[in-house]
């Protein structure tokens, strides 16, 4: 069948979402996210709405206008744009335009299914790794990127009360605020999986999160994260699993290159001891702890002027010395900072540092829209790359973001022999946007662009604007 024809069908088939981000079959790693393998997820978790033949708002295109909503950014990104985005395709469709009002798009975006979009980025990233050259992976396996971040949101009394805003601030002063853990793939850059909290609470910090998505690793997979994460139980867990860690040495832990087993100048194995049971912990899960487990620790000197410290311990599981040589490791470690940068895409490229929902549940599905956008982005990256005979990594992230923008409504009512041209030519035209090589890159963390001189809002909104009108009155 046509990837392209019979546009017809396309309000009820989810090639509308595949096609709008440069997919068709054929492609490298396209099948690693079918139009089948979606439908096949809303029906599986019941998903289904909108079946009359002339619905306007059917999973596909409720699914396309709120990546749409994710991909597009400032007023664009509005409600009122997405259905704007949907008339248009309708009359392209010869459907005729529906309702210019928003609440029928909205009521239809709130029945879309929190558990099938994290099943559709966690397929996505899956299918794409699994894909990969040994070549592209680091020693043969597949490594794990760690890092935490925080998403801020309306202040809504919902949003209020699911995530709290900072105790420091003062009610009516603050925003909501959630924190994020998110795994990413050394190799793809792409979001492997997720856990969302609060900020303030019990077993709200990025390590109890982290725990929430320990189902996420298979057997020979390495974990790699920074010195937050570095703790004996993390790395027992991990252990018991058959997965490796990683990670900069906390700074509370005296780290002696007299003891131990040497391995090397600055590089050796020590045993630690079992501390006492945390309060997180069960005791059924205490008592299976092993009394000691045996790390590597690795002295690594910089020389680059941009770092902030001139050396550093690096705390790693991998402790065969002939297999990982301390240069590979301390390699190794220096790439966590792409998750840094993954990040970075996700919250500044795509504009999702400040969400836009109003309630938790959309809150949650917002940002779960936000990284299934982030990921067919970078699946696009990865089809590009391999034509190319480059790394993924090596390309534009924001480039990427404004070929798919540029052709997101044109490529869905093109038939199969032009929607193949568009495709070439942004694979082409992504392959050309290569980031530079810029390790130690040094630059003052400081703006040269001046904030516009409006005061802080030192009371809440109502009561200044009460204060206002009275000041007014004779």
């Amino acid at each position: 069948m046509s990837f392209y024809r019979h546009t017809q069908s396309l309000p009820k088939r989810f090639r509308l979402v595949l096609a709008s981000f440069l997919q068709r079959p054929g492609l490298p790693f396209a099948d690693a996210l079918t139009e089948e393998a979606i439908q096949k997820a809303f029906e599986d978790e019941g998903a289904g709405f909108a079946d009359d033949d002339d619905a306007v708002y059917t999973p596909a295109i409720t699914l396309w206008a709120f990546l749409s909503q994710v991909l597009f950014k400032d007023e664009q990104r509005s409600c009122v744009a997405a259905v704007a985005r949907v008339i248009v395709l309708l009359v392209a469709l010869k459907r005729g335009p529906c309702s210019s009002n928003t609440g029928a798009y909205c009521r239809a975006r709130g029945k879309l299914s929190e558990t099938v979009i994290r099943r559709l980025v966690v397929d996505l990233a899956d299918g794409c790794e699994r894909q990969l050259d040994e070549a592209q992976l680091w020693h043969g396996r597949h490594v794990h990127l760690v890092d935490g971040t925080t998403v801020s949101m309306p202040d809504t009394p919902e949003n209020q009360r699911a995530y709290p805003q900072a105790h420091t601030q003062r009610e009516g002063l603050g925003f909501p605020v959630a924190r994020v853990v998110v795994l990413l793939s050394l190799a793809t850059g792409m979001l492997t999986d997720m856990a969302m909290g609060p900020c303030t609470g019990k077993k709200t910090g990025e390590t109890a999160l982290l725990r929430q998505l320990l189902e996420r690793f298979r057997p020979g997979d390495i974990l790699l994260g920074d010195r937050y994460f570095c703790s004996y139980f993390m790395i027992a867990l991990l252990k018991e699993m058959g997965v490796d860690f990683v990670t900069r040495v906390h700074q509370l832990r005296t780290v002696d290159f007299r003891r131990g087993r040497r391995l090397g100048k600055g590089d050796h194995i020590v045993q630690w001891k079992l501390p006492q049971k945390p309060t997180w912990m069960d005791q059924t899960t205490y008592d299976r702890m092993p009394a000691s487990i045996e790390v590597r620790e690795v002295h690594v000197r910089v020389s680059e002027p941009s770092f902030r410290t001139d050396s550093f311990v690096v705390v790693t599981t991998l402790t065969d010395r002939a297999e990982y040589p301390k240069d590979d490791i301390a390699e190794l470690y220096r790439s966590r900072w792409q998750a840094e940068l993954d990040i970075r895409a996700i919250k500044i490229s795509m504009g999702m540092d400040v969400l836009r929902c109003k309630t938790p549940d959309m809150v949650r599905k917002e940002m779960g829209t936000c990284v299934l956008a982030y990921n067919l982005i970078r699946q696009a990256m990865l089809q590009s790359a391999r034509k190319a005979g480059v790394s993924p990594r090596a390309l534009s992230f924001s480039a990427a973001v404004q070929a798919i923008a540029a052709s997101w409504l044109v490529i869905v009512l093109t038939d199969d022999a032009l929607a193949k041209l568009l495709i070439d030519a942004a694979s082409v035209s992504l392959a050309e946007h290569v980031v530079g090589n810029r390790p130690g890159r040094l630059e003052p963390r400081a703006v040269k662009r001046r904030p516009k001189p409006h005061d802080l809002l030192t009371k809440p909104r109502a009561q200044a604007r009460a204060e206002m009108i009275g000041a007014k009155r004779p």
